[in-house]
């Protein structure tokens, strides 16, 4: 991405959570089956393999009905979609079942799930924008601004990687490099921890504001068995250092790290494909043939 030729798209299937490019999604999901069926984890006999989807939970009726049209469309002989936020729990709990109670943060490339769920379900949920794509782009921008560099994409992400901290206590420098806007030369600057708190400021601030707030229209059982289990944090922005400390005091509850962040969902998805009972309980819709 972004070193490509004249000859070469880079394509994005997936933007926001949600499906942006249907012929896209539709050749990637094939390439998944196809790599599975060749790996002998299906049984050749069935080429039209059942499906686990995670999905945002903020998506609409229709974008839900566009996955559900592309995985068939993929070759899936049944589809089932379930929360995000309900995935991450599933694979992040060693145990998890109807009767677990759970709150999950999952910050994930294109949108961050916060959800409270009981009895497999999200008895309270949101769904933001501010996740790793719009962190990326808060870094170029800021970037842009102060030093007058144009950085692409990958650089951001590896710059917001090592740099990023919810609480930074130490400076601690990276060099950046890329295309002055003035000159068109190539140029490199030091970017700091600090600097990237600033940058990214907003977005914490939203994913904390958002929680709270999640927490403050909770029913008040839910908020107390939650307390005693704690919060668990999901997807690669939970990889951002000190996140979970400052998480913990704006919610008052213990936070804890997913053992995988960044598989969280998809194992989760994979655990419910060999548990039918407990999949036709949390998804959002029982079958769709």
């Amino acid at each position: 991405m972004g070193k490509t030729g004249k000859n070469i798209e880079v394509v994005r299937p997936l933007r926001g959570g949600v499906i942006s490019d249907f012929s896209g999604a539709t050749v990637l999901l094939s390439e998944f089956i196809r790599k599975v069926h060749q790996s002998g984890v299906l049984h050749p006999r069935i080429p039209r393999p059942l499906v686990v989807i995670g999905i945002p939970s903020g998506i609409t009726q229709v974008e839900r009905k566009a996955v559900v049209e592309v995985a068939k469309k993929a070759g899936a002989r049944k589809v089932y979609l379930v929360s995000e936020a309900v995935a991450a729990a599933v694979g992040s709990f060693k145990s998890f079942s109807t009767e677990t109670t759970c709150a999950v943060i999952d910050i994930g490339g294109g949108t961050t799930d916060i959800a409270l769920i009981s009895g497999g379900r999200e008895v309270e949920s949101i769904s933001l924008k501010n996740a790793g794509d719009e962190m990326d782009e808060r870094v170029i921008d800021f970037i842009k601004l102060r030093y007058s560099l144009l950085i692409g994409f990958p650089t951001a992400e590896r710059t917001k990687m090592a740099l990023a901290d919810a609480r930074p206590a130490k400076e601690v420098f990276q060099v950046v490099r890329g295309r002055d806007l003035e000159t068109g030369l190539p140029r490199s600057v030091k970017i700091s921890t600090f600097e990237i708190y600033e940058a990214l400021a907003p977005s914490f601030n939203a994913i904390f504001e958002a929680a709270v707030h999640l927490f403050e229209e909770a029913p008040p059982e839910l908020v107390s068995e939650i307390m005693q289990s704690g919060l668990m944090l999901c997807g690669g922005g939970a990889l951002i250092r000190n996140l979970d400390v400052v998480l913990s005091e704006n919610l008052n509850i213990k936070v804890s790290i997913s053992d995988d962040p960044l598989t969280s969902v998809v194992r989760g998805c994979g655990k419910l494909l060999f548990d039918k009972a407990l999949l036709k309980k949390v998804a959002y819709n029982q079958t769709t043939k």
